[in-house]
C-alpha cells in the first residue's frame, strides 16, 4: 500500500484517498502533489468534498474546452441519445422489467443514425477549412492513444514493404502499441526499432518572448535528409504533434511544420498530425492544423471532442483507410452512440458560440499574467498559444526546479480564502501546464491569474524562510 497524500482539515477527502491507496495501484494516476477529491464541477471550477472552490486551470487534461457541465450541451447529449426526463428523472421505478425506449447504448457491429450523424457532421467541420479538403472517412477511436495506435495501423497497411515510422523526439502519443512505440525517444526502454525520432525546435523556442522568425531550419533539414538516405523507401509515416505537450509545452513556429509536410510530400510518406491535446479551439483554431498552416494525410483527434465522454477519431482520406480489411479497425467501443452523440454536442456548441474571437482575446491577458509570475522568483520560463501553455518553474534556493514545480502545484491546491487552483504534477519534471476551460470569462482570468500570483509570493517567501 502506497502512503496516501493528506492535508489538514479534509477529513472526507482524506477518507477517499486513503480507500483509493489501499485499492488501486499508484500506476494507475500520474503523480499530483495535491490528489484532489472532486465532489462536483461547475463551468470553470471544481469544488472539493469539504466545499473549496478551485480554478480549473487543466480542463480535465484538455478535455473539458467548454467547461464541465454546460447545461445545453449535456441537454443536446440526452436528446441525440432519447433520454427523456421520465426515462432518467420519472417515478423510481419498483420492477426490475421494465425498460427505456431509446437509444441503443452500444451498437458493435451495427449502425446507428447518430453515428451517421457524427461522421457527417465532423468531415463538413473538417472540410470546412481548405486544409481539410484531403479528409473524407473517420476511423472511429476509444481514446487518444487508440485512435494513434489505428492512425500508425493504418499507414503501415498502405503499402507493408515501407515498414518505418518517424516521430518527433520527446512527444507523446499515448502507451497503447504504436503510439506507445512513437513517445519519448529512443533511449526510452524497450524500443520499437522500425521507429526513428527526429528532432523538434525546443532551445530555441523555451520562452515566448524569442523570435521565432529567426530560428533556421537547416539542421532539421539535414536530419530528415539522412534519415531519408539510410533509410529510403522503408519510411511509411510521419508522426508529430502541433506542440510538444506532455514534454515540456514547446509551441513551434509553423514553418517548422510545413517543412515537416514538404518532406513527406516529396517522398510519398504520410503526414500525421496528432491533435488529441490540441484539436477544438486549444490553439486558437478550432483544429491545430489550421493555426500551423499545414495540410496533414491523418489528423488524430479526442479529448475536446467529446467534452467529458471519451471518444477519438482519425479524420483521414478513403484510399488510405481502403487497404485494411474487415475487422482490422474495429473494437467493442469505437462508434458507440453515447460518444457519437458527445461529439454532435460538441459540434453544435462550437458552431453555436464562435469561441475562437474569446480565445484570442484571452490569450495575451494569459501570457501578461503568468509573465507576472517571473517576479516572484519560482518561475523561469512561459511557453504558449491559444489557450495552453507551460510555466517552467526555476530553482530556489536549495530546491531544485522539480521541488519547485511540487510546492507550486501544492499552494496552489490549497490556496487562500477558501478558493484555489488546481494545476497537474509537472510536465518533463519542471513545467506546469495551464488550459483552462475555453469558455472562462475575461475576469475570471485576472482574478485567478492574481491569486496565482499571490500564492506564489507567499510560497517564495515561505521558501526564503
Amino acid at each position: 500500500m502506497t502512503a496516501p497524500i493528506q492535508f489538514p482539515g479534509e477529513a472526507r477527502s482524506n477518507t477517499v484517498r486513503a480507500q483509493i491507496a489501499q485499492s488501486e495501484p499508484q500506476a494507475l494516476r500520474t503523480f499530483t502533489p495535491s490528489q484532489v477529491v472532486f465532489a462536483k464541477s461547475s463551468g470553470i471550477f471544481h469544488y472539493t468534498p469539504e466545499g473549496r472552490q478551485l480554478y480549473d486551470f487543466t480542463s480535465g487534461v484538455l478535455v473539458s474546452n467548454l467547461g464541465h457541465n454546460p447545461r445545453r450541451w449535456m441537454q443536446r447529449f440526452a436528446k441525440y441519445l432519447g433520454w427523456t426526463p421520465e426515462l432518467l428523472f420519472g417515478a423510481p421505478e419498483a420492477s426490475a422489467d421494465v425498460y427505456g425506449d431509446a437509444v441503443t447504448m452500444t451498437a458493435y457491429n451495427g449502425i446507428t443514425e447518430v453515428e451517421a450523424q457524427a461522421v457527417s457532421r465532423l468531415l463538413q467541420t473538417l472540410n470546412a477549412t481548405p486544409l481539410g479538403k484531403r479528409l473524407d472517412t473517420i476511423i472511429w477511436a476509444a481514446s487518444g492513444s487508440e485512435g494513434v495506435h489505428k492512425a500508425i495501423y493504418t499507414s503501415l497497411a498502405r503499402d507493408k514493404s515501407r515498414d518505418m515510422v518517424l516521430a518527433t523526439r520527446y512527444g507523446f502519443h499515448g502507451k497503447k502499441g504504436w503510439a506507445n512505440a512513437v513517445t519519448g525517444s529512443e533511449k526510452d526502454p524497450e524500443r520499437d526499432p522500425r521507429v526513428k525520432f527526429i528532432s523538434f525546435p525546443m532551445e530555441e523556442i523555451n520562452d515566448h518572448s524569442l523570435n521565432f522568425d529567426q530560428i533556421s531550419l537547416e539542421k532539421y533539414e539535414q536530419e530528415l535528409a539522412a534519415l531519408w538516405g539510410e533509410y529510403g523507401k522503408r519510411l511509411n509515416c510521419l508522426i508529430t504533434e502541433p506542440y510538444i505537450g506532455g514534454g515540456g509545452s514547446y509551441h513551434p513556429p509553423a514553418k517548422y511544420h510545413q517543412m515537416l509536410q514538404k518532406f513527406c510530400r516529396e517522398h510519398d510518406i504520410l503526414f500525421l498530425f496528432d491533435e488529441v491535446q490540441a484539436n477544438f479551439g486549444r490553439t486558437g483554431k478550432v483544429f491545430a492544423f489550421e493555426a500551423y498552416g499545414v495540410e496533414p494525410d491523418m489528423v488524430i483527434l479526442g479529448k475536446g471532442l467529446g467534452n467529458g465522454v471519451p471518444v477519438a477519431a482519425v479524420a483521414c482520406n478513403s484510399q488510405i483507410a481502403g487497404h485494411m480489411k474487415y475487422g482490422e479497425a474495429s473494437d467493442t467501443w469505437s462508434a458507440n452512440p453515447i460518444s457519437s452523440a458527445a461529439v454532435l454536442s460538441t459540434l453544435d456548441e462550437f458552431d453555436a458560440q464562435n469561441l475562437m474571437p474569446h480565445v484570442a482575446e484571452l490569450t495575451p491577458l494569459f501570457f501578461q499574467g503568468l509573465d507576472r509570475l517571473k517576479e516572484t522568483g519560482l518561475v523561469a520560463k512561459v511557453r504558449g498559444e491559444g489557450l495552453v501553455f507551460g510555466i517552467e518553474a526555476a530553482p530556489f534556493g536549495a530546491l531544485a526546479a522539480n521541488e519547485v514545480a511540487a510546492k507550486i502545484v501544492e499552494a496552489c491546491y490549497l490556496g487562500a480564502d477558501g478558493v484555489g487552483i488546481h494545476l497537474l504534477g509537472a510536465l518533463a519534471g519542471k513545467v506546469l501546464r495551464v488550459s483552462p476551460p475555453l469558455t472562462i470569462k475575461t475576469e475570471q482570468v485576472q482574478t485567478s491569474l492574481d491569486l496565482m500570483y499571490q500564492l506564489l509570493s507567499k510560497l517564495a517567501d515561505r521558501l526564503k524562510g
